[in-house]
């Protein structure tokens, strides 16, 4: 991620949006297309055609199920707010409930995920990437955490564990495909902003601010 060096120390862990950037498989491909240019024109102006779940970006009801809401109508306090990056890399591909069990976890957290994945970088798409189990989604809804951010592209295991990302999206807010290497674990304070689209996902700008 990129640190702004700045007061408060921000970090951004949000994935640039590129032409080239991995997608999920299945998932369209950025397009960024130049309609005015300089010095034809008085400005640089493009197109952008990209799938709502590119890159970093929160998913909601809508995504897993006709007529839900969309993220539109995803409550504002599960984007901003105290969080707690927990740091998983220890785990292996597998997050269980026992790499949870002993975490400061309390009712209302904002809680960010760094696995393997963030040291692995986001250079191609990985099958093998670390995904959250059952036990462990089971584990984050009966603390009551309000929004989970991840460090991939799905917080789900690859072609499987429809019912992991299903239990996670009705009973909190998701973040995916966060950027978290050289993010220190700890305690910061959490702004992720989707654009306000009546739409089953949406690409959303991620900053974490440590005091």
């Amino acid at each position: 991620p990129v640190e702004v060096t700045s007061v408060p120390r921000m970090y951004d862990v949000s994935l640039p949006i590129r032409e080239d950037m991995i997608v999920y498989p299945g998932n369209p491909s950025p397009r960024i297309r130049r309609y005015a240019s300089i010095p034809e024109k008085t400005t640089n102006e493009s197109t952008l055609t990209l799938g709502s779940h590119t890159g970093s970006h929160v998913d909601s009801p809508l995504h897993i199920r006709n007529g839900a809401p969309g993220v539109d109508s995803l409550p504002l306090e599960s984007f901003v707010g105290r969080c707690k990056v927990l740091d998983l890399t220890h785990a292996g591909d597998e997050i269980h409930r026992r790499d949870l069990e002993g975490q400061p976890l309390s009712r209302g957290d904002i809680v960010v995920m760094k696995t393997q994945n963030s040291e692995r970088g986001f250079q191609t798409f990985r099958k093998d990437f670390a995904h959250v189990k059952m036990d462990a989604a089971r584990y984050l809804v009966d603390a009551g955490v309000r929004t989970l951010g991840f460090d991939y592209l799905s917080v789900k295991k690859f072609g499987g564990d429809d019912d992991v990302h299903e239990m996670l999206i009705d009973h909190l807010t998701l973040f995916e495909g966060l950027d978290l290497s050289g993010v220190p674990a700890g305690e910061y304070t959490f702004l992720g902003l989707p654009l306000r689209l009546a739409c089953d996902g949406g690409p959303s700008r991620v900053l974490l601010l440590k005091e």
